[in-house]
């Protein structure tokens, strides 16, 4: 019976630690973020609030950063990137959102991200990623992104 037990545990083992990511954590925001494998650092942002990874051979970009909501709450500050996108010339895709979390695509050409944004433990600031990557990639980058979608979270509540 104990074998049992401990079966769902090792089946689920695969999805809760992709092999070869490593994670960035990022102490002024409290926030975790996985890094997939063949991403390159160039060192945390001078103000402390994220970071900027890049994968030079799938030309791929992958952004965390932290920020304060400027907005009345979470939706709004939402809804603010995803006007900032429009405005620098991305097409809304798709698009999430809950009070605590959000998820939203968008294309420009060939280009295409996903952003996910978190609602962070003080509940007055927010972690964001955002992957980069092209259209001829879409089709087998959705693992990638569900990996990165489940490994930003808040850290240190």
């Amino acid at each position: 019976m104990r074998r049992l037990l401990f079966l769902p545990l090792l089946l689920a083992a695969p999805a809760l630690a992709a092999p070869d990511w490593s994670s960035y954590d990022n102490a002024r925001y409290g926030y975790r973020g996985a890094v997939p494998p063949g991403f390159s650092g160039y060192g945390e942002s001078d103000n402390g609030d994220g970071q900027i990874f890049d994968n030079q051979s799938t030309r791929q970009v992958l952004s965390y950063w932290g920020s304060m909501v400027l907005e009345d709450d979470f939706t709004g500050e939402v809804a603010t990137a995803m006007a900032n996108a429009e405005e620098q010339g991305w097409n809304i895709a798709f698009q999430a959102v809950t009070p605590d979390w959000a998820t939203f695509t968008g294309i420009m050409g060939q280009q295409q991200f996903q952003t996910r944004m978190i609602l962070l433990c003080d509940r007055t600031s927010t972690a964001s990623m955002t992957l980069q990557y092209t259209s001829a990639q879409a089709a087998d980058i959705k693992p990638v992104l569900q990996e990165l979608e489940a490994g930003l979270v808040a850290i240190g509540c």
